[in-house]
């Protein structure tokens, strides 16, 4: 999709794939990862409908364990907002709330439906303290099935992305922590395709630009398959 959208040229998935087989550049995976359910019970419609909310943990070398708390999109999988925190409190969850509203706007309009939040059931999730302060949000809060981690599929999808580029790299102060944090959410939003979102990007499909960037490939995979018949038929009459 990078060539096709940069270069305004088509090329097949399949092509690629079968040129890059015969470079030996693709290889045969050792292991299988199991891979968790991208179905909800009620699959969001919108954007800022569904929040997905999560902790994941990082160690600091000579600081300890650092944890990752983050709203992503159900419905975009754009990650809304993240704090690296030292703990995993409702505190913690809620900041990171306030931020998500706070970069939405939705803290300043009013809208008729808050997003509505989906966690598992740990401590800080099932606290009085976040149930107070979704009821003054005004936002209602679903919690997964217990020992049913599908439930967060998307989320844990991010985890699993997230880790496999950052975890490549030791840190050694919370601060490179966070720079690689950052440079790696702008990635996975602005710029890392997602075949689940008809390979757009989060941002692509948060933003509205989606079915724009759509019609704008298929006019391109149409005006590359007629010039190929023009010099296939052109070559065939030399």
């Amino acid at each position: 999709m990078t060539y096709t959208d940069e270069q305004a040229y088509f090329v097949s998935e399949s092509s690629v794939n079968r040129l890059l087989k015969a470079q030996d550049l693709i290889t045969s995976p050792a292991y299988i990862l199991m891979s968790v359910s991208d179905k909800f019970q009620k699959p969001s419609t919108r954007v800022n409908e569904l929040w997905q909310t999560d902790f994941t943990y990082f160690k600091i070398v000579g600081w300890g364990w650092y944890y990752l708390s983050t709203i992503l999109d159900d419905y975009s999988r754009f990650i809304v907002s993240w704090r690296l925190c030292t703990d995993m409190r409702a505190s913690d969850v809620s900041d990171t709330l306030d931020e998500a509203l706070a970069f939405t706007g939705l803290e300043q309009v009013k809208v008729n439906h808050r997003p509505r939040l989906l966690s598992d059931n740990g401590p800080c999730y099932i606290s009085s303290e976040l149930s107070d302060y979704l009821k003054a949000q005004d936002m209602l809060h679903t919690r997964g099935r217990p020992y049913h981690p599908q439930t967060q599929g998307k989320i844990e999808r991010w985890h699993r992305s997230m880790k496999n580029q950052i975890l490549l790299e030791k840190y050694y102060l919370p601060n490179e922590l966070e720079n690689a944090l950052t440079q790696f959410v702008h990635y996975y939003n602005h710029e890392r395709y997602h075949e689940s979102l008809d390979n757009l990007t989060p941002a692509d499909v948060y933003y509205g630009r989606g079915k724009a960037i759509l019609e704008q490939r298929e006019w391109i995979k149409q005006n590359t398959m007629a010039l190929r018949r023009k010099n296939y038929y052109t070559h065939l009459n030399n």
